[in-house]
């Protein structure tokens, strides 16, 4: 652990100005190492807790919702036995998600802070499903495909991080390419955005129920289909999820 990484403080029930406070550190520290397992989630909880608690409200007033808060179903590499998984018929959930860990060489994600609240669990099941997003929704892991699922989870869910994630993004593709295919890659991110929109919150899916299904049912079930025609942009390299 460096220095950076001591006296890491949760910005869960913090005032304003604190969680902004732990919100530019963390961005201080992910834009040397985007994919820092600390810092990654506590930009999440730091940006999203307003969102989170609005959410909690939302599912708490349903059957399903509560079952979900209460019974805190987790995916976190503890918790999953992917060998297990990678067992499972060929197309199931199950079996692409351990496909999907195989493949892009990463691991699943971990926490390090206590799952105390609504706000705190939401918090944490943004971050353990990401990579199960990228499964359900079809996009890839290169930087494309990580924004459109950025974009997909801001019309989904509405949290600000991913907003923020996308600005970042979108200057650096500027900054990179130029302006030359901005307006395709904004159509582009659009078209995840409002397939996000129409599509099942999927934050509320107990998805460890359906490893045994198969992802294109599971797929059809909890998204709406994915626009037909794109116009095609300069992918990127591949980024860690």
């Amino acid at each position: 652990m460096s220095e950076r990484d001591e006296e890491i403080e949760s910005p869960i029930g913090a005032s304003l100005l604190k969680r902004i406070r732990i919100g530019l550190r963390a961005l201080d520290v992910l834009k040397d190492d985007p994919g820092h397992t600390v810092y990654g989630p506590l930009l999440n909880a730091s940006m999203d807790s307003g969102a989170y608690t609005a959410m909690a409200r939302e599912l708490r007033a349903s059957a399903e919702g509560r079952r979900l808060l209460d019974e805190r179903p987790t995916l976190q590499g503890p918790d999953l036995d992917l060998e297990a998984l990678s067992r499972l018929p060929e197309g199931t959930l199950g079996r692409e998600f351990a496909r999907y860990f195989a493949v892009n060489q990463v691991q699943p994600f971990v926490t390090t802070f206590a799952i105390d609240s609504d706000e705190a669990y939401l918090s944490k099941r943004y971050r353990e499903t990401h990579d199960l997003f990228h499964v359900i929704t079809g996009y890839a892991t290169d930087v494309l495909g990580e924004m459109e699922l950025q974009a997909f989870v801001l019309g989904n869910a509405g949290v600000p991080s991913a907003a923020l994630v996308l600005a970042f993004s979108t200057a650096m593709r500027v900054k990179t390419y130029g302006t030359t295919e901005l307006r395709p890659y904004l159509a582009r991110l659009a078209a995840a955005y409002r397939r996000g929109a129409r599509s099942r919150l999927l934050l509320t899916v107990a998805f460890e129920e359906h490893w045994q299904r198969p992802v294109s049912e599971l797929s059809s079930a909890l998204c709406v289909p994915a626009q037909d025609t794109l116009p095609t942009v300069t992918v990127g390299a591949k980024q860690a999820a």
